[in-house]
């Protein structure tokens, strides 16, 4: 959908939806390090793993309990399956055993630009129904990162379009390269929680079941943000981020966010935010993909909590004074 932007029925639909994961990563960032840990470590939660060759992995084969053709159930519980085709299909075969796991996480290769498979969480209503985007996560090599950056356009979009970014491998730099590794990661995507990790091993509450939409969350962990200081030279990738105080009109507001996606969405690789609307007790949370956008209401303002809504954009070639003129003109008169 890309004109405009609807709201799930409310807060408690939203929380039945399966919450998938979106794992992405460069060659040789940890993502198989980190798949493994999910697969057979006894964490006590079971998740359903969307990897595209299973052999890939090289999971000993004792651990997995119970295979067909394309699905395997690990010993700990959770579920491999790989894509041997659509991935509508799979998370259709996958939704037949709901009963079986918490969450799903979808890999994508290396090389692969996210955005294809975030999209599906937009586009196909069957999917829409049962699923909802949790996180996309990105798995950074801090020993290579800066070559890799420097060298390609992909790995920028990767970190451009996360949510969670595990800076892996970092018992092989010293502080002082950490510093600047996520100083540059900053300047890509300011909004991003980084944590840092060593083989992989993160604590699964650092990367699943993030609440895609919590922008809170986002400013606990990078408060500076909503300064609008944040450029990157990595091919003009910026995070440009707002504030309305007053309510707004949802309308008006999905008018033109639906006009800026049409207009703009090949160079908007993320769009996110926490609305406020007019006459609404509830938070709107809204996220876009390039030009496909979604939104529900995420439950209640908390007592006390300032009413301000939020709007963040990553993306390429973005007019800052325009989007801020155009997200202000959404005020409810």
């Amino acid at each position: 959908m890309s004109d405009t932007v609807q709201a799930s029925p409310d807060a408690t639909a939203q929380n039945t939806l399966v919450p998938v994961t979106v794992l992405t990563g460069f060659l040789g960032a940890g993502k198989t390090t980190l798949l493994n840990h999910i697969l057979t470590a006894q964490h006590g939660r079971k998740y359903a793993v969307v990897v595209n060759e299973f052999g890939e992995l090289g999971v000993d084969n004792d651990l997995v309990v119970d295979a067909d053709e394309e699905v395997f159930e690990m010993n700990n519980g959770c579920i491999c399956c790989t894509v041997r085709g659509d991935l509508i299909r799979i998370l259709g075969n996958l939704m037949k055993r709901r009963a079986k796991f918490d969450g799903i996480i979808v890999e994508t290769t290396g090389l692969a630009d996210p955005a294809p498979v975030a999209q599906t969480f937009f586009v196909d209503e069957d999917v829409r129904g049962k699923t909802r985007l949790d996180a996309v996560v990105t798995v950074v090599d801090a020993y290579n990162v800066i070559q890799t950056l420097d060298e390609s356009p992909e790995a920028v979009n990767q970190i451009a379009f996360a949510d969670v970014i595990i800076l892996n491998k970092t018992d092989l730099v010293d502080e002082v390269a950490l510093a600047t590794i996520e100083s540059r990661i900053r300047s890509i995507n300011a909004v991003g929680r980084i944590h840092r990790a060593q083989r992989g091993d993160v604590p699964l509450s650092d990367v699943l079941d993030q609440g895609g939409f919590d922008l809170q969350r986002a400013l606990e962990h990078a408060p500076r943000f909503l300064e609008d200081t944040s450029h990157s030279h990595e091919a003009d990738v910026t995070s440009l981020s707002y504030e309305v105080e007053e309510p707004l009109d949802a309308a008006k507001f999905q008018a033109w966010i639906g006009a800026v996606l049409q207009e703009q969405g090949a160079d908007i690789l993320r769009a996110k935010g926490i609305l406020n609307y007019a006459g609404e007790d509830q938070r709107f949370a809204f996220q876009a993909v390039h030009m496909m956008a979604d939104g529900g209401f995420i439950g209640p303002w908390k007592e006390g909590e300032p009413r301000v809504s939020r709007l963040v954009f990553i993306g390429r070639n973005l007019n800052r004074p325009q989007l801020r003129r155009g997200f202000e003109s959404c005020r409810a008169k």
